[in-house]
């Protein structure tokens, strides 16, 4: 079993990027390029952040258990050469485990996620949509319903990776040791469960 945490795939749920809107005129984006910041536009940016908060959790969530979901696979594979009496109590430790980390480090990451959400995702929108724009964004994730959402759409890998990067690299201390702790807990219940007893008759 490997440590994925630091390759795992990033991936945002940005509510308004699903949504089937026309294309923006090319004429539009070109004005609202390197927009000046404000405090309207900060606030506005705020009020954005706060509706796609339940999305930047889930990302974060999802990211954390991608190792554990990787080694149950795993696990999975290895149970089947665990003798059949005790397989399924050996199972049943192991998800126990895994939800344990799942519970622990999807705190970790959902909390961390947040605090990084404005210096990421923020700056994105701040840097590249006017006030204007932003204001159609608001009422686009209240809506979906604005020629506006397919900037947004444009920049959203910009903005997953931007917070993705920053989010595995403020929670590697947190939750790598967690990841180790799973993987070896696992591995010390397979072993054990597959080497005979002592004294025990071949």
């Amino acid at each position: 079993m490997t440590n994925s945490w630091g390759a795992c795939a990033l991936a945002i749920a940005l509510t308004a990027a699903t949504a089937a809107v026309q294309a923006q005129p090319a004429s539009a984006a070109a004005a609202s390029a390197a927009a000046p910041s404000s405090p309207a536009k900060k606030a506005l940016v705020a009020r954005i952040l706060k509706l796609q908060q339940p999305g930047i959790e889930n990302m974060a969530r999802q990211i954390a258990e991608r190792p554990a979901a990787e080694m149950m696979q795993q696990a999975g594979q290895a149970l089947q050469q665990v003798p059949a009496d005790k397989r399924e109590a050996i199972a049943k430790d192991i998800q126990a485990d895994a939800r344990k980390y799942a519970e622990e480090a999807g705190a970790i990451a959902k909390t961390t996620a947040v605090k990084l959400a404005p210096s990421t995702i923020g700056a994105v929108l701040e840097a590249n949509f006017s006030e204007a724009e932003l204001k159609q964004l608001v009422a686009i994730l209240e809506s979906l319903d604005s020629p506006v959402n397919r900037k947004l759409q444009s920049l959203a890998q910009e903005m997953q990776k931007s917070l993705g990067e920053k989010l595995i690299a403020e929670t590697r201390s947190s939750i790598e040791p967690k990841v180790k702790a799973l993987n070896d807990g696992i591995a010390r219940r397979l072993q054990a469960a597959a080497t005979p007893a002592s004294g025990a008759k071949p």
